[in-house]
């Protein structure tokens, strides 16, 4: 018996070739002109410094809309203490009118109102005098003395901006005939009425 793997042999033949594909790579993309890119680079900046002129236009106009909402709801929160210290004058009449925004506030959860904390107007407000951009300050004026008891007649109520012309233009107030005036100027002396 003869032993096939010794014999020699015919060397193998060739592999059979492939089947050629439909494949056919693509042709190469022309490259881009440089005035292409030119005009992409133009195009976004056009773009970008139209977005930075209408932000120049509008960020001002409303920056002033925020001011006039400043500016009116400090002209309710007036409105608001003018009232508590009515209420304050009625309730404590031997103390007259509240010479403080702390006495006029307090915290609701900690008891029955007080003289110290009568609990009329924001706990917020009594605590820090400002809101809405503005800073409210209350000074006490005539007192009448009655058995050794200092009761207030007259308070002036004052509101100015924080950042005048930032915040608010005009500073304003008010006293216990609860007519609000403003002062143009942003401070304290207000001489003109409301509109």
């Amino acid at each position: 018996m003869r032993d096939e793997r010794s014999t020699p042999s015919s060397p193998p033949p060739p592999p059979a070739p492939l089947p050629s594909s439909a494949y056919t790579p693509p042709p190469p993309r022309p490259r881009r002109s440089a005035w292409f890119w030119i005009a992409i680079i133009g195009g976004c900046c056009g773009l970008l410094i139209l977005t930075l002129f209408f932000l120049a236009l509008f960020i001002p106009s409303l920056l002033s809309v925020r001011k006039r909402a400043n500016e009116a709801s400090t002209v309710l929160v007036l409105h608001a203490i003018g009232q508590a210290e009515a209420n304050y004058n009625v309730t404590y009449p031997a103390n007259g009118y509240a010479c403080t925004l702390a006495a006029l506030g307090g915290d609701p959860g900690s008891g029955a109102p007080t003289v110290q904390a009568a609990q009329l107007i924001d706990p917020t407000l009594a605590a820090t005098g400002r809101k809405s951009g503005y800073t409210f300050t209350i000074v006490c004026g005539a007192k009448v003395t009655l058995n050794d008891q200092d009761s207030y007649t007259s308070y002036q109520l004052t509101a100015v901006p924080d950042q005048v012309g930032k915040s608010g233009d005009k500073g304003y107030c008010s006293d216990q005939d609860a007519v609000v005036r403003f002062d143009p100027d942003g401070g304290a002396n207000c001489t003109q009425p409301l509109p």
